[in-house]
């Protein structure tokens, strides 16, 4: 434990997503020690994201705008849609250059133990975009994990009811992995998301 304001700094940093204690200790420690580092100009970011950045009132992905770059652009194939959890996970998508249609980010996947249910995601929105009958696809992109996988078959089954092609995200074996270091789940979808070669 430190004194005053560097304790309170390693604190907050540490409520961030994905920073432990020591990362936290670390990024406090960088930007006291550090004189070249513009710490007035991190908290003027921090303000103007908190100004400025909102969601797409289509998609849910994070824009400066009404709508974000990707649901404005005409080239954008409008009879595909991704679904997918965060808007973190567009940017994945996007990175991969395959898929040319529009997004749908929930804001989340369903978790009981959470207490997050089918109303606390974006699920209303999502059928009411597909309601038109302009799409013809959905891609159902949610994380291989538990939250993941219920929020699929929850989605699957849902639209079901609606004459749209419903396709999950194939997972199995990362390129560059070893077999042996393969749990059962991915190798059991490893195999069932076999194709034929040559």
């Amino acid at each position: 434990m430190y004194e005053g304001i560097v304790q309170e700094l390693i604190d907050e940093l540490g409520r961030l997503p994905g920073i432990g204690p020591k990362s936290a200790q670390r990024i406090a420690f960088h930007i006291v020690q550090t004189e070249q580092f513009d710490v007035s100009r991190l908290a003027e970011i921090l303000s103007e994201v908190r100004q400025k950045v909102r969601f797409c009132e289509i998609c849910g992905n994070v824009s400066e705008q009404q709508t974000c770059g990707i649901c404005r652009d005409p080239r954008r194939d409008p009879t595909l849609i991704c679904v997918v959890e965060e808007a973190k996970d567009v940017v994945a998508i996007e990175r991969t250059r395959e898929f040319r249609g529009l997004y749908h980010v929930l804001g989340g996947a369903i978790s009981p133990i959470d207490g997050i249910g089918p109303d606390e995601l974006r699920i209303r929105q999502l059928m009411q975009r597909l309601a038109d009958g302009t799409v013809v696809e959905v891609i159902i992109a949610t994380d291989p994990n538990l939250e993941g996988e219920a929020t699929a078959t929850y989605l699957s089954r849902l639209l079901t009811t609606l004459e749209i092609r419903v396709t999950r995200l194939a997972s199995g074996l990362p390129v560059g992995g070893d077999l042996e270091y393969a749990d059962e789940v991915t190798l059991g979808r490893a195999f069932e998301g076999r194709r034929v070669v040559g």
